[in-house]
């Protein structure tokens, strides 16, 4: 658009040096004719100021027609009609370069009118560009806006990106995003990003982090949608009704992962089952992952040392893919997995069977759980579905395809059964 802009402009400059040089040709022609020195002056002076308006115009047209530009054509116009008025006051000009005058000067009227079409059509193409990086500008922080954020960055590492107190590596470590995890970028600061994630703030090598256009088109592709229960405690049913059988039990504030909206009846995924709630008591929302606190990964106080080690040997593959019947704790596993892979690190032999791990060790209470016990999730009395306590009230496990190795609150679902395999 803007080149044909340039090229149109340049044929009106075009125009007015071709008519400049219909006048200088009559006014030499007129001069020839005439012995009158004063009227010869004029004639030409006319000619020169055109001539010079002229040429000017055809350099800055190619590049934009302002209305400086237009003004200074106009005034070139005027100087050849002045010379021309001046001739005929002077000496009677001929039938012939009288004609050419006057064609001269409607040829130059109609060059500026159309330089003054040009530069409003000129500005309109500008004032369509600036109203489509605008449009573009807006899409993407709606885009951004729709998982929470205004300035988006999406973890991008394999296991969890560290975020530190300040930037630097000898700053302390004040949580940790999950790969994938989204946050709000608050600034930069040499090879550091500041960002908020969750309830942790802090810095954040900016290498290992997506932003712009490359952090939303990966939040398209990991995003979840999760509903969020709103009532004290929430049934989760076999089927979409009431007169089916219940699976488990979700708390008040519990995330779970959507699978299909039907109508009044929500399908979700429990650790790797499906079941339904009702639509009535929960939000549905779009969300990334979020980084989690030290807090929320911390082990409880006053266990063994054995146990401690475990749950933070156990924490630090949070983020990994989940996959059904695998055992590796970095490139997927299932639940019983996890666990048979995490307890085998410590010389403790457990069977890839969630079902199988719950009949090892001895039975106890969920209200005598230490960190490194197991906490047994099922259908009914079946079992098919176990996590590593880890303190605090929470749980570390491989939860499914989507979510991954993953924390969740002890008792997100009705534990079916506690049992402790460590005996100190």
């Amino acid at each position: 658009m803007e080149s044909h802009m340039k090229a149109r402009l340049a044929r009106i400059a075009g125009l007015v040096l071709a008519g400049t040089l219909v006048v200088s040709t009559a006014a030499i022609d007129q001069k020839s004719k005439n012995t009158d020195a004063d009227t010869s002056a004029t004639v030409a002076s006319g000619v020169t100021s055109a001539l010079s308006g002229s040429l000017s115009d055809a350099a800055m047209g190619v590049a934009g027609v302002s209305g400086m530009d237009i003004a200074r054509t106009a005034q070139g116009q005027e100087a050849v009609e002045e010379g021309t008025e001046s001739a005929e006051a002077g000496v009677d000009v001929d039938a012939s370069t009288s004609s050419a005058a006057a064609g001269v000067s409607a040829e130059l009227a109609d060059a500026a009118a159309a330089a003054s079409q040009a530069q409003d059509e000129l500005t309109e193409t500008e004032s369509t560009e600036e109203q489509t990086e605008s449009t573009e500008q807006d899409a993407a922080q709606q885009a951004a806006s729709a998982y929470g954020y205004t300035n988006l960055g999406v973890a991008n590492v394999e296991g969890n990106l560290n975020v530190r107190a300040a930037a630097g590596t000898d700053a302390d470590v004040v949580g940790k995003m999950p790969n994938n995890a989204g946050c709000e970028i608050l600034g930069v600061e040499g090879e550091w990003t500041q960002i908020k994630s969750g309830s942790v703030e802090g810095y954040v090598k900016s290498e290992y982090l997506l932003t712009g256009d490359a952090a939303l088109a990966r939040a398209d592709e990991v995003k979840q949608t999760l509903a969020t229960v709103t009532t004290t405690t929430l049934y989760v049913r076999e089927q979409p009704n009431t007169d089916c059988a219940i699976v488990t039990m979700m708390p008040q504030g519990e995330e779970l992962e959507v699978l299909e909206v039907l109508d009044g009846w929500v399908k979700i995924n429990v650790d790797s089952d499906e079941g339904y709630v009702s639509s009535d008591y929960v939000e549905i929302s779009t969300e990334l992952l979020k980084a989690m606190t030290m807090t929320e990964i911390r082990y409880g106080q006053g266990v063994s040392d054995v146990r401690v080690s475990l749950v933070q040997y156990a924490t630090q593959f949070v983020g990994n893919p989940y996959v059904w019947g695998g055992t590796s704790l970095t490139r997927g596993a299932d639940c019983s997995g996890f666990v048979m892979s995490v307890f085998a690190n410590y010389g403790i032999s457990l069977p890839h069977s969630s079902g199988a791990q719950s009949n090892c060790g001895t039975k106890i209470s969920a209200s005598e759980a230490q960190p490194g016990d197991l906490f047994f999730y099922g259908n009914g009395s079946r079992i098919n579905h176990v996590a590593i306590y880890i303190g605090n009230g929470q749980v570390v496990h491989a939860s499914s395809p989507k979510s991954g190795i993953k924390i969740s609150g002890a008792y997100y679902r009705t534990p079916v059964k506690v049992v402790r395999v460590i005996n100190n």
